[in-house]
């Protein structure tokens, strides 16, 4: 009996051992073909001048000018290791990584605030392994050369908030008629979840829904620390 089990926990350790070696190789593979996209995408137009391009948009928005709370939502619900991670946050791609295994599909990416501003600029939104290598690549290039407020101001002043909304200047002068600066700490939550799925969350199309998903936000910003239940309470009663 013991025999019969010595071999069969070998057996299980050379599967194990295979199924790495298959997995190493794969990535190996992805990684390299992800390499290129990412260098020839920076090279047909470099990281300096997409961001030259974006500041000089109208109405962009430098992270000063951008309420506190705001900075505080995004980040509680989009990135929370934003200021600690170095472009890439392994654990939330280990556990994006383990989901998508379960489902057998891509349900998550665990994209960083800086990957999903690469991938924004460079990259299609098809999933696959090799375009996450390469806004993996592109994300590092970008931490190299930016600080995080640049990074996170280049992100907000981008993205896409529905109603034809894109960069929080607009967002925040077509829902509500103001600048960034002047939002109430409401309005600046609100702003923090369209994103995430800006056509279902429009506050011209679905205000209902997008009061759901600031609900959500704040609970985040709950769990970060970022603010208290109370302080949650108060702001989700002034919307």
């Amino acid at each position: 009996m013991k025999g019969i089990l010595k071999g069969f926990c070998k057996l299980i350790l050379s599967l194990f051992s295979i199924l790495l070696v298959i997995l190493l190789l794969v990535g190996t593979w992805f990684g390299i073909k992800g390499y290129q996209m990412y260098r020839d995408a920076v090279e047909e137009v470099p990281i300096s001048e997409k961001v030259a391009s974006i500041r000089s948009t109208s109405g962009f928005t430098e992270y000063e000018d951008l309420p506190t709370l705001y900075v505080e939502a995004v980040i509680s619900v989009e990135d929370k290791r934003f200021w600690s991670h170095h472009g890439v946050d392994y654990l939330a791609i280990a556990r994006a990584a383990w989901n998508d295994v379960r489902s057998l599909s891509f349900v998550e990416g665990g994209s960083t605030i800086t990957q999903q501003l690469m991938k924004n600029q460079y990259f299609t939104q098809d999933k696959n392994f090799e375009r996450k290598f390469a806004e993996i690549f592109a994300a590092w290039d970008m931490e190299r050369a930016y600080t995080k407020e640049e990074i996170f101001e280049l992100y907000v002043n981008t993205i896409y908030f529905g109603s034809g909304y894109y960069g929080i200047h607009d967002a925040a002068q077509g829902y509500f008629g103001k600048d960034p600066a002047g939002l109430t700490e409401s309005e600046a939550v609100m702003l923090a979840g369209l994103p995430n799925a800006p056509s279902v969350y429009s506050l011209d199309a679905n205000p209902a829904l997008a009061r759901q998903r600031m609900r959500q936000v704040l609970d985040s910003m709950v769990d970060c620390g970022a603010i208290s239940q109370t302080e949650s309470d108060r702001i989700f009663a002034g919307a």
